[in-house]
């Protein structure tokens, strides 16, 4: 029998005068009914120590922690598959640095492009974006985004390619949804689910488009930065590794919003945008 053992974020603990208790990845705690098993040998078994229960009562305990999802035979920490460590980074050194930092240390190859985009640049072409062919793509900017700058990228996971992408407006930063396949939630489609979500869909559009005026910057620290860069490499290491999600909303139908002044973060639940059906010409 293989060994196996607490999945992370589970743990056991020994009340006084209680027996024993788990306390789950949420938080909760859980009361376990030992009924006469030798708990030492229990937790043995939960920790990975020992292969197999000595006796039916333990096979049943065993048997219940594994039925309930609390225990695993693989890896703690799945590797980066090879076909998906190269990552190409765009945009705005300030996030580009940490997020490389980041992947590096989970098993990708961050590629790094210097140069970053800024207003009034055109569209990147598909061509460009694929070149070198990476796995994913991830653009990372220190400002609002001009508009279209990212419409060439939103037909990467078309080609295969996940997409990862965020942005800052004032003291927001919105970490968009990883799309990895056709029909996932590309820029555009958050762009317009913006828009139709607010009553100020005027001038957030204006926003957007620019000029703007402002008195002193936004200055990104390195705590933000590092929030924000933490958020895209755990997103892509769990779409690289197939790691399961853990709640809440579904990581490819999520929209984040950080604010910088006290680093909250905030999920929104964002879907495609179905393509628009042309009314039907009427004859006659």
């Amino acid at each position: 029998m293989p060994r196996s053992r607490l999945v992370p974020g589970v743990e056991v603990v020994a009340v006084p005068g209680r027996g024993l208790a788990v306390r789950t990845a949420e938080g909760e705690f859980l009361s376990v009914r030992t009924q006469g098993a030798d708990e030492d040998a229990l937790l043995s078994l939960l920790s990975g120590a020992a292969a197999a229960p000595a006796d039916e009562e333990l096979r049943r305990l065993h048997r219940a922690f594994a039925e309930a999802g609390y225990l695993t035979d693989g890896p703690r920490h799945p590797e980066w598959p090879a076909a998906r460590r190269a990552v190409r980074l765009l945009g705005d050194p300030v996030l580009t640095g940490p997020l490389a930092a980041h992947l590096a240390a989970l098993g990708a190859e961050p590629r790094t492009t210097p140069a970053a985009a800024t207003p009034g640049t055109p569209p990147r072409t598909l061509d460009d974006l694929l070149r070198e062919d990476p796995a994913a793509v991830v653009w990372c900017l220190d400002g609002p985004v001009p508009d279209g700058l990212w419409d060439a990228a939103d037909r990467l996971p078309e080609r295969g390619v996940a997409w990862l992408r965020c942005h800052r407006e004032g003291w927001q930063a919105y970490v968009e949804p990883l799309a990895a396949a056709p029909g996932d939630v590309t820029s555009a489609h958050v762009r317009a689910r913006r828009l139709a979500a607010t009553p100020a869909h005027r001038e957030l559009a204006a926003y957007w488009s620019g000029p703007r005026t402002s008195g002193a910057p936004v200055r990104l620290t390195p705590p933000a930065a590092a929030v924000l860069a933490a958020l895209l490499a755990d997103d892509l290491s769990r779409w690289a590794t197939g790691a399961p999600g853990t709640g809440g909303l579904p990581a490819r139908r999520r929209l984040r919003c950080v604010d910088l002044r006290t680093l909250t973060v905030t999920e929104r639940p964002v879907l495609p945008v179905p393509d628009v059906v042309p009314t039907p010409k009427k004859n006659g």
